[in-house]
């Protein structure tokens, strides 16, 4: 992926959801290109770009990457953009509605109470 589709998906998703403030990215060159830096000023978005060497800065994604990668990319092999569509969405439902995650107490980020009755009943 290069700047170019880099700046295709932006255009895209900024049409779509609006223009955001800030775009927070690695140091990759897809996204550290002139190319890139020039057309985020020119729509007035404010790039911020984690510090080279400090993963730690973009833990989140970092980790939910790794354990994407490792669960369902590194295991599965998608003949059709359908098919990872549907197991990745069924791995991602478990992910965030059973699974338990450390930084919450073990519990999942949603609860299936919370989904089947509504966050007044699910507590």
């Amino acid at each position: 992926m290069g700047s170019e589709d880099v700046l295709e998906v932006l255009y895209g998703l900024f049409l779509r959801h609006g223009k955001p403030d800030f775009v927070r990215s690695d140091n990759g060159p897809e996204f550290s290109s002139r190319a890139t830096q020039s057309w985020l000023e020119k729509v007035g978005v404010n790039p911020i770009r984690i510090y080279p060497g400090s993963p730690w800065e973009n833990g989140y994604n970092e980790r939910f990457n790794g354990t994407l990668r490792r669960e369902v990319l590194n295991s599965e092999w998608f003949t059709t953009t359908k098919q990872a569509q549907i197991v990745i969405n069924c791995w991602l439902r478990q992910y965030n509605h059973t699974r338990p995650h450390q930084a919450l107490n073990m519990r999942p980020p949603v609860p299936e109470t919370l989904v089947r009755n509504g966050p007044e009943h699910g507590g």
